[in-house]
């Protein structure tokens, strides 16, 4: 049996990414109808949208017209507006992915297949599972890839930018000055692309896109090694201002 101190990091990243996940994947529903907008989104823009955006929008709508004339597909409560492809497609994969992620861990830790849920008391009956996945660093770090995944994909979708502030000081792996505060996250990243640390079990190891990353409970480690101060990275989460790096 491992250790948990062995998939800590692993853990602390299934933890984040769940957490995004779940704050995101309601609003993938409200995007289904084009046009659809909540009381706090304001008028809409008049002035004229991209030309990339407004050819997706066409190629949704022709595409939806003709899944409607063939299945009689519509959007409830919004007439003859058509269907998100795109947004559905995405919902399709999450629920489907949280699916067969809890059916295999289950499976794997021996336990009884889980009963039918939303996706949402999934992905936190999921975390409450932690304990026992802690015992199998190869599971571990599964459930961290497919979570990563689907908030990843979740968020493509929404088109969201995550906010990102620069914090001084230099990345202790890379001593390059690449730290940059995830508000959304509550977490400390090293952007450097070329960034790899030595820990075995970091993402970084084995998944060019992953950076490695301090969570809130190592900022005080990360100050000491860096140079930059704590009191600066909790500026950066509690007022953040959005900086292009």
């Amino acid at each position: 049996m491992a250790d948990r101190t062995d998939t800590e990091p692993v853990l602390r990243d299934v933890v984040l990414w769940t957490a995004s996940l779940v704050r995101q994947f309601p609003e993938l529903a409200e995007e289904l109808a084009p046009g659809r907008r909540g009381p706090a989104s304001g008028p809409s823009p008049t002035g004229p949208s991209p030309s990339g955006r407004d050819e997706l929008i066409r190629e949704e709508r022709r595409e939806a017209l003709l899944l409607e004339q063939r299945h009689g597909l519509a959007v409830p409560g919004h007439g003859a507006a058509p269907i998100r492809l795109h947004v559905s497609d995405a919902i399709r994969d999450i629920t489907d992915g949280v699916v067969e992620l809890e059916e295999a861990v289950c499976a794997r830790l021996a336990l009884p297949r889980p009963p039918r849920a939303p996706v949402i008391d999934r992905l936190r009956r999921l975390v409450a599972l932690l304990d026992p996945i802690a015992a199998h660093p190869d599971l571990a770090r599964h459930v961290r890839d497919e979570i990563r995944r689907m908030a990843r994909r979740c968020a493509r979708t929404l088109g969201d930018a995550e906010t990102i502030v620069r914090v001084s000081g230099r990345c202790p792996w890379c001593d390059s000055v690449s730290l940059r505060a995830f508000p959304d996250r509550r977490a400390v990243l090293c952007v450097n692309p070329a960034c790899v640390c030595t820990d075995e079990v970091c993402g970084c190891q084995d998944d060019p896109a992953y950076r490695h990353l301090w969570p809130e409970d190592r900022w005080e480690e990360l100050s000491e090694a860096s140079g930059t101060r704590t009191g600066e990275i909790e500026a950066a989460m509690d007022d953040p201002k959005e900086t292009s790096c």
